[in-house]
């Protein structure tokens, strides 16, 4: 039986079957094996217990010994096609099922890889984990118990509410009767456990919320002996979250053993009313018999229907969860120009190349026939952009900046000035409100943005280092680097000496993100990384933030070499990181209030000169 969660149920639960049912349509086959081994299964039972009548009347009471043992042998083979039909579309059905979820959630993975950043910044990762997680799951355990037991319950209800009133419609509003007092109850009790699973899931939600945040601030609740209090908050979330469990629980337990009640109560004055009916002739052993038996089973598969149905609504809750996010729009992305590998001929023309030149051209496609490669250089210019994460608070306002090929540009402003917001723009991972970024001349929305982002590596503060070893992990800027290229890369980025004193070296593995190494050496790697890839314009946003000034210092001179005619922007609050910068703009409130190389801004003395003389700090 799938695992008891809480009932809700779908806004829509018309709309989503049909998106469910158009991933099961793709196995009609299967599906239509499933339905005729259910209706076997299904109906075997209700069939059996029919021969009962004739095998009583008919040769019981004659003491026909022979006919009843053929009797027998022909209800033996009806209760086996029953268990084997069963067997097979419960085995159809598992294996079905998997395939349809895997489907599911990798349709939902590759929908999520093409949606935009600003979906990720107005849903928690939680949230979004839940989808492939809780969601997924809720909707296989549905399919894999509910669905077939739905039909099997429904055909198996209707046939032995069918066959009670074929064999005697008098007794049979007795069984009504009681059938309809089981489904008052079901539903009373619905409601009630209905209210407690709200509850259940709330308290659940927000102790499981606590956990991850005690979990993840051990240091600070240790540094201010704040455990005891934390022990106490815990316990009330966990006494709430057992209040309402029990009472949830409570009334879901009652239900099985109150209608199992009702049925042999139903049973025992349908088999003395029936007694009475025999000994009055107005019906026959045999048909007594088989009505017992009847009766006898017509309050499971209601109970079942009952049961599965609030099931499904929940695995169509969590569908509709899916769904509604794979209804999400893609990231904009109606570039037609691509970047190229590309090989310079003897007359200086440029030809595209099927290995790695090291040279790179926009491939623009011509309005008539053929195609024109633009070198890729680097040359990144703001023309008037104005940007705002939401239409109500604008954070660049009409900003124009120029970075020419092989010139680092450096950031510097409070927090908030738009520093991070710039080079958010240049990769695209927003869209402009106004104005127009070029790159190479060429307008950037007419890039396609996974050929943009290709020509820029990206080095942040928070860096992140996925499960692998190291060498995987700095191969991830160009994963077809030779073990040369890696080591390389490493040693620009001043991270061979540590890497070569690990145990495995270069095949040390790295999980959760590298919590085996210091917050210095995962950017290490991060800037190796980002070294292997080679890329014409690279953005540092706090890159050596976590790295001491010595090693900072051996870093630069590595990445002088790696951006040789190369665009770099930089990002940094410690201010001799930008010292060398060929242009330092310094960003006030979304405008750039001054712009120039160190010695120039010191002679303006304005907000830099005060930044660097220490008169006032960044925020």
């Amino acid at each position: 039986m799938p695992r008891t969660t809480s009932p809700a149920k779908p806004k829509d639960a018309k709309k989503t079957l049909l998106q469910l049912l158009s991933y099961l349509g793709r196995h009609k086959i299967s599906l239509f094996f499933i339905a005729v081994f259910v209706c076997i299964s299904a109906a075997s039972g209700i069939i059996g217990t029919y021969l009962l009548k004739a095998v009583v009347n008919d040769y019981i009471i004659p003491g026909d010994i022979p006919g009843l043992i053929k009797m027998i042998i022909i209800m033996g083979i009806i209760y086996v096609a029953g268990v084997i039909a069963c067997f097979f579309y419960n085995k159809i059905m598992v294996h079905t099922s998997q395939q349809v979820v895997s489907e599911i959630r990798s349709d939902l993975f590759d929908h999520t890889q093409k949606l935009p950043l600003n979906y990720f910044d107005a849903h928690t990762h939680g949230e979004l984990m839940s989808h492939f997680t809780n969601d997924v799951d809720t909707i296989t355990e549905a399919l894999n118990n509910s669905f077939t037991m739905v039909i099997q319950s429904f055909i198996t209800a209707v046939g032995t509410i069918i066959m009670l009133l074929v064999l005697s419609w008098q007794l049979s509003i007795i069984v009504i009767v009681f059938l309809a007092l089981m489904l008052l109850y079901i539903q009373h009790n619905g409601k009630m456990s209905k209210k407690y699973f709200r509850e259940q899931q709330k308290n659940l939600g927000a102790i499981n919320g606590f956990v991850e945040e005690m979990v993840a601030g051990q240091k600070v609740s240790k540094i201010f002996n704040h455990e005891a209090k934390d022990l106490e908050k815990f316990n009330e979330l966990n006494e709430s979250l057992r209040t309402a469990s029990t009472k949830a629980f409570t009334y879901t337990a009652k239900t099985v053993p109150t209608i199992v009640a009702l049925s042999y109560i139903n049973y025992a004055l349908s088999a003395c009313v029936g007694g009475l009916f025999a000994l009055a002739g107005l019906t026959d052993i045999g048909t007594l018999a088989s009505y017992l038996v009847y009766v006898r089973q017509s309050a499971m598969p209601m109970n079942q229907f009952t049961i599965q149905i609030n099931f499904l609504m929940v695995a169509l809750a969590s569908a509709e969860k899916i769904f509604a996010m794979m209804e999400e729009e893609h990231e904009i992305d109606a570039g037609r120009i691509t970047l190229s590998r590309v090989k310079k001929e003897a007359d200086g023309t440029l030809s595209e190349s099927d290995t790695y030149t090291g040279d790179f051209a926009w491939k623009v496609p011509n309005l008539g026939e053929g195609v024109t490669y633009v070198p890729l250089k680097g040359d990144v210019r703001f023309h008037d952009v104005v940007f705002g994460y939401t239409k109500e608070h604008t954070i660049l306002n009409g900003i124009n900046l120029y970075a020419k090929p092989g010139q680092k540009i450096a950031f510097v402003g409070s927090t908030g000035a738009g520093k991070t917001t710039i080079i958010n723009l240049i990769n695209r991972f927003y869209e402009i409100t106004k104005g127009q970024i070029t790159y190479d001349g060429i307008d950037i929305r007419d890039i396609k943005k996974a050929d943009l982002r290709r020509s820029i590596s990206l080095i942040i503060q928070d860096t992140h280092l996925f499960t692998g070893t190291i060498a995987d992990n700095i191969r991830y800027g160009r994963l077809q680097a030779s073990e040369e290229d890696v080591v390389n890369a490493a040693k620009l980025a001043n991270a061979h000496s540590f890497i070569k004193r690990l145990p495995n070296g270069y095949d040390t593995l790295l999980e959760s993100d590298g919590a085996n190494l210091s917050q210095g050496q995962r950017q290490l790697l991060a800037i190796a990384r980002a070294a292997i890839s080679q890329p014409p314009v690279l953005v540092m946003d706090e890159a050596t933030s976590s790295i001491d000034t010595r090693t900072e210092k051996l870093i630069e001179k590595g990445m002088d070499t790696l951006m040789e005619n190369r665009t770099v922007f930089v990002i940094a609050h410690r201010l001799s990181t930008v010292r060398n910068s060929k242009a330092i703009l310094v960003l006030e409130k979304g405008n750039v209030i001054e712009r120039g190389d160190h010695e120039e801004l010191l002679t303006q003395k304005g907000v830099y000169y005060k930044l660097y003389t220490g008169q006032f700090e960044l925020d």
